[in-house]
């Protein structure tokens, strides 16, 4: 079994690598990005520190390894944290010095396509954190969601138990990044229905694995940064979100299948699955649209989960995933599932 240990946290006025493992968006993108540097100095007090791709698109694979190992190397940096995500953060795993990041531990921030370091950084024995990108949570206009930012403050600076709630009211309808006008008003927000429970009979703790669901699809057909050993997984607590491609019911019960076929799905004690993002550019659902294609995706996870781990507990709608608020949940570290008493607790 990987032993996997919490890196040492920063502490404020410390310098704090901004790369960007998968695409370049804040060379096309400065709007939020720069919103976002400007919130790490001034609210969390860090110094950001940019790298070589951190704001180009189109840098090759071993430039944006390079970008890694120099964050990490780096004794004045104390953490990590990714500008955005992408599609192609795969072809840099094979790159990556485990010796040289297992030698030099620290804290990384990441989600979407970042899944793939996270998993990386998990099997190299480091815990991870799922959530806070520079330009979406940081750079969110007029101000950050006030639960996003204290789920990042507690998991930057504190160690220890931390418990995560409902959020009231959530977004997921994004504007457009390159009109100044977007940053003039806070995301317009809706009502919330809270967490559903499934199987809520009894206490889960674990180690987490997984992230967004598209990424991890795509690990197991490259089998990358996956356990040869599925016991590594055993009483676990897998963290499941799908992002701004909206993926089919079809599509998620179909990898869910496969993975339950590679004897991984009922190894995890406890699934939370993040609250969907139901909207996009491309699909710019309507609120009853995206109503029920939540309710298609709850349903093809409940198929596979009824066949492959029929006992596990299941939280739906976690806020993790690609919406408004976002808190962090550590990847490789412990979560607590309590189903009588309706909580999750994650240990920062």
């Amino acid at each position: 079994m990987t032993m996997i240990e919490y890196p040492p946290k920063p502490s404020p006025g410390d310098r704090i690598a901004v790369i960007s493992p998968s695409s370049g968006l804040p060379g096309l993108f400065p709007l939020p990005y720069e919103l976002g540097l400007e919130r790490l100095r001034k609210e969390f007090g860090l110094e950001p520190v940019e790298y070589p791709a951190t704001r180009r698109m189109g840098s090759t694979p071993a430039e944006r390894a390079a970008d890694i190992h120099a964050a990490f190397a780096d004794p004045e940096i104390k953490a990590v944290i990714a500008s955005i995500g992408g599609d192609d953060q795969i072809t840099v795993l094979p790159l990556l010095d485990r010796e040289l990041i297992r030698a030099n531990p620290k804290p990384f921030f990441g989600l979407s396509d970042n899944t793939n370091l996270l998993a990386y950084l998990r099997n190299t024995g480091i815990v991870g954190y799922h959530g806070a990108s520079v330009m979406v949570e940081l750079g969110r206009p007029v101000a950050m969601h006030p639960q996003t930012a204290d789920s990042l403050r507690a998991a930057l600076f504190t160690s220890g138990p931390y418990e995560l709630r409902p959020a009231e009211r959530f977004n997921d309808v994004n504007r457009d990044w390159a009109d100044p006008a977007t940053f003039e008003a806070e995301p317009s927000m809706r009502t919330g229905a809270g967490w559903s429970w499934v199987n809520a009979g009894r206490v889960v703790e674990g180690r987490t694995w997984g992230g967004c669901l598209e990424i991890l699809a795509w690990l197991l057909m490259a089998d990358r940064e996956i356990a040869r050993d599925p016991a590594e997984y055993d009483g676990g607590v897998l963290l499941l979100e799908t992002s701004e491609e909206l993926p089919s019911a079809t599509e998620v019960f179909r990898t869910l299948r496969n993975m339950g076929e590679r004897g991984l799905l009922g190894r995890f004690s406890a699934l939370l699955m993040a609250r969907p993002k139901t909207w996009s550019f491309e699909r710019p659902n309507s609120p009853e649209e995206g109503e029920r294609y939540a309710a298609q995706q709850r349903e093809a996870v409940l198929r596979a989960m009824r066949v492959y781990a029929p006992e596990a507990t299941i939280v739906f709608d976690v806020d993790f995933g690609h919406t408004d608020p976002q808190v962090v949940v550590p990847y490789g570290g412990t979560v607590r599932v309590d189903g009588p008493a309706r909580r999750i607790t994650v240990t920062y």
